[in-house]
């Protein structure tokens, strides 16, 4: 029998999976500081956002990779206090449109495959499973499909979207280049960004010019919670079409996945 599970559900579930932790030693030249910025003309670095351009164009360059990132996301309890969760997020890709997510902690276990047409959802502790297909064809395309549709947002999902005309640049309002720097031993070029709501931090490999570390800081919240991802890239292995493939378990349940609109909807009617 087919249960039915609401997708901000499953995205919830995906969400508390994505908790992982950075480790590994950064070391960051120290800057000199930066010229005060005026409040009415927030500085936007033309380095910084060059950089970023050649971020996604060495994004959008690879056919294939997998990528591993240990990662930590900061939550405040009701009393105002952080507490941080670990996990690892695990990615394989084949461009245009071919992609395996696995998001690891001690508490809990998810899997995401897409091979071009259908979407699975998997939970190996659990035994429960969901697909859907229809959605669009390109990777940058799924990530959007898939968080307005079900609600599913996936962990370092702008890396889809980098080199794209859907990419968020035009919502950094200061850009600054800070300095060099070295992540597991890489040279890297180290750079923060301001938007409404978010201060961001990232890290850019001075040889490939993808994306080594990111710090995200949520000015939402008076605590300040930050999510923090250290990312390290196999772009030489050859990834396999069957990493893409999901093939249910025998003793596994398929559950429904509803649409956010059907969820949502106060009258009951999908909007």
């Amino acid at each position: 029998m087919t249960s039915v599970i609401p997708a901000v559900a499953w995205s919830c579930l995906l969400l508390a999976a994505m908790v992982p932790a950075a480790h590994g030693a950064t070391r960051v030249a120290a800057p000199a500081p930066p010229p005060a910025a005026s409040p009415d003309a927030p500085e936007r670095d033309p380095e910084a956002l060059a950089a970023l351009d050649r971020m996604g164009a060495a994004l959008r360059a690879l056919k294939q990779f997998s990528l591993t990132s240990d990662a930590s996301t900061e939550i405040v309890l009701d009393d105002g206090q952080k507490v941080e969760l670990d996990g690892v997020v695990t990615y394989k890709v084949r461009a245009p449109n071919q992609l395996f997510l696995e998001l690891r902690s001690d508490r809990q276990l998810r899997q995401l495959f897409y091979d071009g047409k259908a979407l699975s959802l998997y939970s190996p502790r659990l035994k429960y499973y969901a697909q859907v297909d229809g959605l669009s064809s390109t990777l940058g395309e799924l990530v959007e499909d898939a968080a307005s549709r079900y609600g599913i947002d996936m962990p370092l999902a702008d890396m889809f979207l980098w080199g794209t005309d859907k990419a968020p640049k035009t919502a950094i309002r200061s850009a600054l280049h800070i300095g060099g720097g070295t992540v597991d031993g890489e040279q890297t070029e180290q750079y923060a960004f301001k938007q409404d709501g978010v201060d961001w931090q990232l890290w850019v490999s001075k040889a490939t010019s993808l994306p080594k570390k990111l710090v995200i800081t949520s000015l939402d919240d008076p605590a300040l919670p930050q999510y923090r991802a250290q990312l390290r890239w196999d772009i030489r292995t050859a990834v396999p079409a069957t990493a893409f493939h999901f093939t249910p378990p025998a003793d596994a349940t398929r559950i429904k996945l509803v649409p956010v609109a059907v969820v949502l909807s106060d009258d009951g009617q999908e909007n």
